[in-house]
């Protein structure tokens, strides 16, 4: 028996995760890869996270390639607490059209609306102000509601949540791959953290980090990523990109001195491309193992460690 009545109807998962064969189906995505280390799976119920979708008064998740609403009441991927709040999301006078990214801090609920219109009206101010659990509530950026800032802690190290940011969708692969990344610097003493967001990688390694919207350098690695003369100050590079991959920041990183590459990846498509770059360029793949964070899709977390030729 399934145990999401949604499931075939909305869009976010491709695989039933009740099903005996969902491992087994799951892992298929992956089978032109070299896969080395078993896989990392993340249980569900623990999503932390969710981006739903409003309009005409419709709150819920989109249809599979389709800009249809279904509105739901539940999802069993997500953590009880986002689930909770689910029905009075649905009650709120949504206006437009737009989305909601609903994040589980710390410390509380943070709920960031991007909209096709511009204001919020009254009446949603003030059933935002009595949703259970939200301690933040913006719109297009704009503040609705704030009864604290949320923050993230990763390792012991608290970290103010901006609305809308980048964030592991559960905990327990946060700490997988960080625990991974920590293992695969080994004695590695000046460590870059490319791409590193809010820090997950960059205070457990004490490396310097580099992002266009974080808590390192302000970088945009697209178009300016790391020179050469830059890279030749690091024994390890970590990277973790978006989904757009690091092809720029791998075009430098051959002809850099750098001899450990550990590349953490939500795309094994762009992963693929910024390989054949890597390895073309005298790194070695020496590690390959995939994380199930992205529960019922069809997506993989990849996490890869190259290592140059000597």
């Amino acid at each position: 028996m399934k145990t999401c009545p949604f499931f075939g109807i909305c869009g976010g998962c491709k695989y039933d995760v009740a099903d005996a064969r969902y491992r087994a189906q799951k892992l298929s995505e992956l089978s032109n890869l070299p896969i080395t280390g078993a896989p990392v799976w993340v249980d569900v119920g623990t999503r932390r996270r969710a981006d739903f979708a409003f309009a005409d008064g419709i709150f819920g998740f989109y249809k599979h390639r389709s800009k249809t609403i279904v509105q739901i009441s539940c999802c069993p991927l997500l953590c009880d607490k986002i689930n909770n709040l689910i029905p009075e999301l649905v009650s709120l006078p949504w206006g437009g059209a737009g989305s909601c990214l609903v994040t589980l801090c710390d410390n509380g609920i943070d709920v960031c609306v991007s909209s096709s219109v511009p204001y919020f009206s009254s009446e949603f101010k003030k059933g935002a102000e009595k949703l259970s659990g939200v301690i933040r509530v913006t719109w297009n950026g704009r503040d609705v509601m704030t009864r604290a800032i949320p923050v993230v802690n990763f390792d012991g190290h608290v970290v103010e949540y901006p609305s809308g940011a980048f964030l592991q969708p559960t905990v327990t692969s946060e700490r997988a791959l960080r625990e991974m990344v920590i293992g695969a610097v080994g004695g590695a003493r000046h460590v870059a953290d490319l791409f590193c967001g809010l820090g997950n990688f960059t205070f457990a390694l004490n490396a310097d980090g580099f992002d266009i919207n974080g808590v390192g350098v302000r970088r945009d690695l697209f178009t300016h990523p790391l020179t050469v003369g830059m890279l030749n100050q690091y024994d390890c590079i970590v990277m973790d990109p978006p989904r757009a991959g690091a092809h720029a920041q791998c075009r430098e990183l051959i002809r850099s001195n750098v001899a450990r590459v550990i590349y953490v990846s939500c795309n094994p498509q762009t992963w693929r491309r910024d390989t054949g770059v890597l390895m073309r360029g005298g790194f070695v793949l020496s590690n390959l193992t995939p994380v199930d964070q992205f529960v019922g899709s069809a997506h993989w977390e990849l996490f890869s460690v190259f290592v140059k030729e000597k």
